[in-house]
């Protein structure tokens, strides 16, 4: 078969005595490959993808065990039970007052929830002619006072032929490789819980200065913040799909975004490109959009203009506390939805 698993030692961490295992999801005709660490918060290390002859390294992430600990960009988190900041990492749900971990000490807030460098569980990998498929699970018991509301919270990597996505402009005749992230949330507490999801990739093609590169949006409102706490103003404005050079452009922004695309079962889709001229190349990342799903998205041009985050999530910034495109869950409830990356 054309697509394999294997594992190799990442590690150890800091904290650990053992290393801990990286997953290769590969094809190994085409040479693209993406590696999973389950034990760290089920971090999507690498994505290397192949557009003609040449392989594209598309994440910026971490090299060594001790830059994965270290890290405060969460390069490729996973980001849950909520996304982005809460003000003062305190919020209101049903009448009770809940208080979380500050992890923005600089802006007084909570950010990017908690399970970015938790411990998952693999519960199924499958290489077939067409993919490879790992599934990790992580089981929260409610332990934080700040949020005592239990979940399980699954997600899937997956390999797969490009053309078996049938989304956007992926082709039949074109063999090559492509990301599927499914992600699934269960409230499995007796009580309602809020809930928010995101991931938190930072987009590169091979080390080349993003200074070079164009980014196609779709049509969104932004939504504008305040530049000391990063937190909404509450002031919104709608803009049309657009192709923004990124030389010297200075990204820090959340949107609500808008769908360009629909499936053949009616769901609809937003996909968002970052363009490089130089190899006449698109990365393209798709979101699952409608009730529920992924109808926000943040791109930031980090300091070093090495890569951009281009983040899809299902609600707004500080939504704990604001309500913006946050999901409540009743018992035994879920909340789940799709995201890909390909090149075009």
């Amino acid at each position: 078969m054309p697509f394999q698993i294997t594992t190799q030692p990442f590690g150890p961490l800091p904290s650990a005595t053992e290393p801990i295992t990286e997953y290769i999801l590969e094809h190994t005709e085409s040479g693209e490959f993406i590696t999973v660490l389950p034990g760290f918060g089920a971090t999507l290390r690498r994505l290397v993808l192949r557009k003609g002859d040449k392989l594209f390294a598309l994440l910026k992430t971490p090299e060594s065990p001790q830059a994965l600990v270290a890290d405060e960009t969460h390069a490729s988190a996973l980001l849950y039970p909520f996304v982005s900041r809460i003000r003062h990492g305190i919020y209101m749900f049903e009448d009770e007052s809940y208080t979380l971990k500050l992890n923005e000490a600089s802006r007084d807030n909570a950010i990017h929830g908690f399970v970015y460098d938790k411990e998952f569980t693999v519960v199924e990998q499958e290489a077939t002619d067409t993919s490879a498929r790992l599934t990790m699970q992580y089981d929260y018991k409610g332990e934080f006072s700040g949020y005592p509301f239990p979940f399980l919270l699954t997600i899937t990597y997956e390999l797969v032929q490009a053309d078996l996505l049938k989304l956007g402009s992926a082709h039949e005749e074109d063999k090559m490789s492509a990301l599927r992230i499914s992600y699934s949330v269960r409230n499995t507490g007796p009580t309602r819980c809020p809930a928010a999801f995101g991931w938190h990739p930072y987009f590169m093609f091979s080390e080349e200065p993003i200074d070079n590169h164009l980014l196609e949006l779709p049509g969104r409102t932004e939504i504008s913040l305040d530049a000391k706490t990063m937190l909404p103003t509450g002031h919104y404005d709608r803009v049309a799909a657009e192709r923004l050079d990124l030389y010297d452009n200075v990204l820090d922004t959340p949107f609500m975004i808008e769908p360009t695309g629909q499936h053949p079962d009616s769901s609809t889709f937003a996909e968002t490109s970052l363009i490089s001229a130089k190899h006449n190349i698109r990365l393209v990342m798709g979101q699952e959009t409608g009730e529920g799903k992924l109808n926000y998205m943040v791109c930031f041009t980090p300091p070093k203009r090495d890569s951009i985050a281009i983040e899809p999530l299902t609600s707004n910034v500080n939504a704990f506390n604001n309500g913006e495109g946050l999901t409540v869950l009743h018992p035994g409830g879920d909340l789940s939805g799709n995201i890909w990356v390909r090149l075009d």
